[in-house]
């Protein structure tokens, strides 16, 4: 007889397209793609609950999206259409979107696969098209799923199916008595034990192949399961930057990203063994794992004869099947969260550095230090033109001290030069020091002197790019140029460095290079568009990132200009080779031409809207001149006397905001930070000392402040405010100039704590050099730190309290240019050097 527990069988066997004894009832289905999108949620409607905004929003968005539209345009221009809807909410739909579109294009190919095995049933179709993620979506094609001959489909062949049949449905079977029925030596069961273990690969194929029971075994270990990991033999000094690692466990659930990278770093490195275990209880007898299995399939232990083969059979299929696939699949679950998490700190930072204040149009002097070869020297103008080059050789072997100060007087005198950028490369503090003698010994020069990052400055000063904008130029002058123009304008310089070389990310090499590469672009298109471009100077790197510009178009668009002259109007775009009316329509609002013929073509007034602009002139009573900058007849009219068919209230208000302060730089004013004075090295600091200093860098776990002695110090998480802080980006930004006071320093170890809490005691707040220091060093990705930031932004003033922040400059730093990220570089002179 068959138990009454045939009936949970059965249901798994119509599942899987076997029913008992072998026999197939498959009824094949043939729905439409369109009936299949009938029978999902609307994607339109997911995401909007998604991001709790109505569903026309969603529509209307991706419409646009669709046609070609970028978002910085939908953002900025097209608030009626989506409700206004700003580019983080948009950039969070477009990443849903493409998710979700992936997602569908799987499941498609997932039924074609099935219906023409002949095997998707309606319940089979309903599950396909409900799967929410492609976890769950994967899980259940995986009995379908084309695959190797295993040894389950063996066993088939030789006809053992109906020998776990039999024992799965009827227990009271003797298992040795039932098999001895099934030995064939032709089929190559030579007695009863190959018969049992053929059968026991077919259970242990149907156990695995549960759609439902993976995901609740899935969440099970990750809501109880650690992460572990210990040293290889032999592996303790070869590793000892992964040292944290060497006896660790933590809680899956609760792994932060930078130390899911980090031990999976050391995995690769081949320094670390990780396990994931399930479960930290100790059991005797079936683990919980295995009893939702057995409980799954109606497995119980009542004495009978085959009950203990079965639950032989669920520990085997748990151990060498279930779990490793549910290893591997927690093990890219925890990698893509850490990814995902590393690739939003590397964005958010990347756009900290790129809205960094600009020093404006004031002429610059360049010097990027070195010993040896002597300190590279560029003078550039107001608009960023080159204007004078030298090599100065004021430190060792040459120590021509006088002689440079001398040249560089010279050269600020002749060119009238405001601003002095120093590179934070090797000999930086030491070309500090000369600055600053340049600057006591000739102080009617009335200079400034400010240390600039010089991430990523190698890799522009060998681009075809820099060949290309400074032929005359070596490589190593064209060095200093770049440390003089980003001081000028952060963003227009370092457009010119893929985002990646930039290295302000963590383990950025270990990330997924689509996914990193899709952010970080995103990130610059979004910055140069908030702050908007002078068609008439900018590079052409800096063009192709505006909204519907390409590299082919920003070639163009500079042969045109070099051509015919600068651009009068936002019309004379349309005469550029290839420039459309889509791509016009997309680019226009966002290039500025100032000192043109129209004064609204140097606003973020879309030509679209100049009738709108027009109509509240002549409503004002005066002309353009008279009303652009004029807040106090501005301030008069009402935004909703202009609102028709044509346009809404967000447009009406942004004309009005724009004839208000037209061009507005929406980045922060330009200040500097001051080091202290006799504080130089890790050993002219005091536990108690109050510095103020620059945040270079900003990770999961706390801030890098640069105090202007080689190393940067770390302010870890829990010292950054009284209050509980989930981001220290909410905090500080790279580039914030902050007040900090020295907890603990460890000359040995270059390590140098810190805290933003000026109340501290030394002693109580060094705890983030042990958590941060847990395998945070070993990314080496490219050259620098984090380029100057300006902030100042008074957003964030209250945040946390954490003591006197200020608005927000670079300082600097001496340091080798040895390979690696400024995150890398951060780290390594926080004290977690990994050479």
């Amino acid at each position: 007889m068959i138990s009454p527990r045939h009936n949970v069988r059965a249901t798994w066997a119509r599942h899987v397209r076997v029913e008992p004894r072998g026999r197939r009832r498959t009824r094949i289905v043939t729905l439409s793609q369109q009936q299949v999108s009938q029978q999902q949620v609307p994607t339109h409607r997911k995401i909007a609950d998604e991001l709790g905004v109505r569903e026309g929003q969603v529509r209307a968005a991706v419409d646009l999206l669709d046609d070609g539209a970028t978002v910085p345009f939908i953002a900025r221009y097209r608030k009626e259409a989506t409700g206004t809807l700003d580019d983080t909410q948009l950039r969070t739909l477009e990443d849903r979107l493409r998710y979700l579109r992936e997602l569908d294009e799987r499941r498609t190919a997932v039924l074609d696969s099935i219906r023409e095995q002949g095997k998707l049933t309606d319940e089979l179709q309903a599950q396909v098209v409900a799967a929410e993620t492609k976890a769950r979506l994967e899980d259940i094609y995986l009995p379908y799923k084309k695959k190797r001959r295993t040894k389950a489909q063996i066993a088939r062949e030789a006809g053992l199916e109906p020998l776990a049949e039999t024992l799965l449905a009827d227990p009271s079977h003797d298992p040795q008595a039932t098999a001895a029925t099934y030995v064939d030596a032709e089929k190559g069961l030579d007695d009863a034990a190959a018969a049992l273990e053929g059968a026991r690969s077919i259970l242990v194929e149907r156990f695995g192949e549960d759609a439902d029971l993976l995901g609740e075994l899935r969440e099970m270990v990750w809501s109880r399961g650690v992460l572990t990991s210990t040293v290889r033999d032999g592996k303790q000094d070869q590793g000892a930057k992964f040292s944290d690692y060497f006896e660790f466990s933590e809680p899956l659930a609760k792994l932060p990203s930078h130390r899911v990278l980090a031990l999976f770093r050391g995995e690769k490195e081949e320094v670390l063994d990780v396990t994931l275990k399930p479960d930290t209880a100790e059991v005797d007898g079936p683990t919980d794992f295995e009893q939702r299995i057995a409980a799954r399939f109606g497995i119980r232990d009542e004495g009978r004869p085959a009950d203990p083969w079965l639950t032989a059979a669920v520990r085997w299929a748990w151990r060498t099947r279930i779990f490793v696939h549910l290893d591997l699949d927690l093990r890219g679950r925890l990698r893509q969260a850490a990814e995902d998490e590393a690739v939003r700190v590397f964005a958010g930072n990347l756009r900290d550095l790129l809205l960094a204040a600009p020093a404006g149009t004031r002429a610059t002097m360049g010097l990027d230090p070195g010993f040896r070869t002597g300190v590279k020297v560029a003078v550039i103008d107001g608009t960023g033109k080159v204007v004078a080059t030298d090599t100065i050789h004021p430190h060792v072997p040459q120590n021509k001290w006088d002689q440079s100060i001398a040249t560089l007087a010279a050269l600020a005198t002749e060119h009238q030069v405001e601003l002095v950028a120093i590179g934070n490369g090797t000999a930086s503090r030491e070309t500090d020091k000369l600055a600053a003698d340049l600057l006591s010994r000739h102080a009617e020069l009335k200079l400034t002197k400010v240390t600039v990052s010089e991430a990523g400055a190698s890799v522009y000063s060998a681009s075809s790019y820099a060949a290309q904008e400074l032929p005359e130029l070596d490589v190593s002058l064209r060095g200093a140029v770049s440390i003089a123009r980003r001081l000028q304008d952060p963003l227009a310089e370092l457009v010119k460095i893929d985002p990646k070389s930039i290295g302000v990310g963590q383990y950025q090499h270990d990330l997924a290079e689509s996914s990193l590469s899709r952010s970080l672009d995103a990130v610059v298109e979004d910055c140069v568009n908030g702050v908007g471009v002078d068609v008439n100077t900018a590079s052409a790197p800096l063009l192709t990132r505006v909204s519907g510009i390409g590299a082919g178009l920003a070639e163009n668009l500079v042969l045109h200009r070099d051509a015919h002259g600068p651009f009068r109007a936002r019309t004379e775009l349309k005469d550029v080779s290839r420039l459309g009316p889509k791509a016009f329509e997309q680019c226009a609002g966002f290039l500025r031409i100032p000192n043109g013929d129209d004064p609204l073509d140097a606003s973020g007034v879309h030509p679209e809207s100049y009738p709108v602009a027009r109509r509240i002139v002549t409503a004002s009573g005066t002309d353009l001149g008279g009303l652009i900058g004029n807040s106090r007849v501005l301030g008069g009219i009402r935004a909703e006397d202009f609102v028709d068919d044509t346009v809404g209230l967000p447009t009406v208000g942004d004309i009005l905001t724009e004839l208000d302060k037209p061009g507005r730089d929406p980045r922060p004013a330009f200040t500097t930070a001051t080091f202290a004075e006799g504080v130089e090295t890790l050993a002219d600091l005091r536990p108690e000392m109050v510095l103020e200093g620059v945040v270079t860098n900003v990770a999961q776990f706390g801030a890098f402040i640069d105090v202007g002695v080689h190393q940067d110090g770390l302010v870890h998480v829990s010292a950054m405010s009284k209050q509980f802080v989930n981001d220290p980006r909410d905090i500080v930004k790279p580039g914030d100039i902050v007040r900090v006071k020295v907890l603990d320093v460890d000359v040995a170890r270059k390590r140098i704590s810190l805290t933003l809490r000026l109340d501290d005691e030394p002693g109580g707040s060094a705890k983030g050099q042990s958590d941060s220091g847990k395998g945070q060093n070993e990314q080496r990705s490219g050259r620098g730190r984090p380029q100057q930031n300006g902030r100042g932004d008074q957003r964030r003033s209250g945040r946390g309290n954490p003591g006197e922040k200020g608005g927000g400059r670079q300082g600097g730093r001496g340091r080798d240019k040895a390979p690696g990220g400024a995150m890398a570089d951060a780290l390594r002179k926080a004290g977690f050097d990994n050479r």
